[in-house]
């Protein structure tokens, strides 16, 4: 096929993130291995690959970077006990950090990196993880040319949960030079070929904003009863994270309504999804990325799963104009007010190697296309979820 790209064009002077066709040829050459263990297809999405836990989890006192060493040394010092993730997996309690090495390594080349965000599913239900390396300096990075295994800190935070090995919270995007788009590209872009709708309708210059990279904003209106989203329920029964469509909204969740003014108080340290006012469009050619928005108090965190595949709220043939954006929030410290519409998160946008063989949506069975609600997969609703 004329222009097809392929691992061995990839050199300094090409600049993009992976697409799927070159994840498959990058598993398939090597690069990315699971020593005795298949990588399934079904972990390559068009633009990352889901990473699977090993066979077993280690409960540690306290997060770590390894700086100088390696994590299979560091982490000696910090060890509890060690849960076995096999058969019928093991039960992590909340606000306690385990790290689990992960059943994927990676022999990158000298000009490919990677970066780690949790799934979407993932941080829905207010699981905390990120990637450590050997001799990493900073989490979810993996630097060029990286050599070895991969581990996952995970921290539950809201509900404990029962994990096996297998399963996968996280996902891995490989990209090799600088390709993210600047504010004035993306204006451009979307001068263009929207990426941000608003009312069914692309979004007009004066909404469009941008500061390294396009903002997002809250719909506090909500719908019938002003429900705007949900609010994690404390001291409620474990979650099977393999479960799609088997746990009861209302033992995990209660509804959350706005104010009069279409504003809302968040409590601290309670955790709430919510939805963004806007819908977004990523088109075959880029992938995007999730960035919490510091509003400079510290008392806001929004978004903590990342990734926007090819094809988000993408779906020419069905008049699809964008999807609108789950958005994970906790208040710090002090109870926090947020408004209809408040800048609450950004998004990156970052140029594809070349457009994925396939794209994100219903054709390979993604949860979240045309989403109008915040819950994730794992939860009983009138239309059973996707299996994906």
């Amino acid at each position: 096929m004329p222009g097809e790209i392929h691992l061995a064009d990839l050199s300094p002077d090409v600049a993009g993130v992976l697409p799927s066709q070159l994840l498959a040829e990058a598993i398939e050459a090597g690069y990315i291995e699971a020593g005795e263990l298949r990588i399934p297809k079904e972990s390559i999405q068009p633009a990352s690959l889901d990473l699977r836990l090993g066979e077993s989890a280690f409960r540690i006192r306290c997060s770590f970077l390894p700086g100088a060493d390696t994590v299979k040394r560091k982490v000696q010092d910090y060890v509890f006990d060690e849960l076995d993730l096999r058969r019928d997996g093991a039960l992590l309690e909340t606000n306690r950090p385990y790290l689990i090495p992960l059943a994927e390594r990676v022999h990158l080349h000298p000009h490919v990196r990677g970066k780690a965000n949790p799934k979407s599913s993932t941080g829905r239900v207010d699981v905390f993880t990120r990637v450590i390396t050997d001799y990493g300096h900073r989490f979810d990075e993996i630097a060029p040319g990286y050599d070895g295994p991969l581990y996952l800190e995970v921290v539950p935070l809201s509900f404990p949960i029962l994990v096996k090995q297998h399963l996968s919270l996280n996902q891995l995007r490989l990209m090799v030079g600088r390709s993210t788009l600047t504010d004035e590209e993306l204006a451009a872009r979307h001068r263009d070929d929207p990426l941000l709708f608003r009312g069914g309708r692309p979004a007009p210059a004066e909404d469009f904003e941008t500061a390294n990279g396009l903002f997002l904003s809250l719909d506090l209106e909500g719908g019938k009863g002003k429900q705007v989203g949900h609010r994690a329920r404390s001291n409620a029964d474990p979650l099977d994270m393999s479960g799609v469509g088997t746990h009861e909204v209302e033992d995990y969740w209660e509804p959350v309504r706005s104010e009069d003014g279409a504003r809302l108080v968040l409590e601290p340290e309670r955790f709430y999804l919510l939805l963004s006012d806007e819908s977004v469009m990523v088109p075959p050619d880029l992938a995007a990325e999730m960035t919490a928005y510091d509003p400079t108090s510290g008392e806001l965190r929004t978004h903590y799963a990342g990734f926007f595949d090819p094809g988000f709220g993408y779906d020419p043939t069905a008049g699809l104009d964008g999807s609108r954006a789950a958005l994970e929030v906790r208040a710090h410290d002090v109870p926090f007010m947020v408004e209809h519409r408040q800048k609450v998160c950004k998004l990156t946008f970052e140029r594809m190697i070349a457009p994925p063989a396939k794209l994100y949506g219903s054709t390979i069975g993604s949860n979240y296309q045309g989403q109008m609600e915040t819950l994730g997969k794992h939860f009983r609703r009138e239309v059973a979820p996707p299996t994906g």
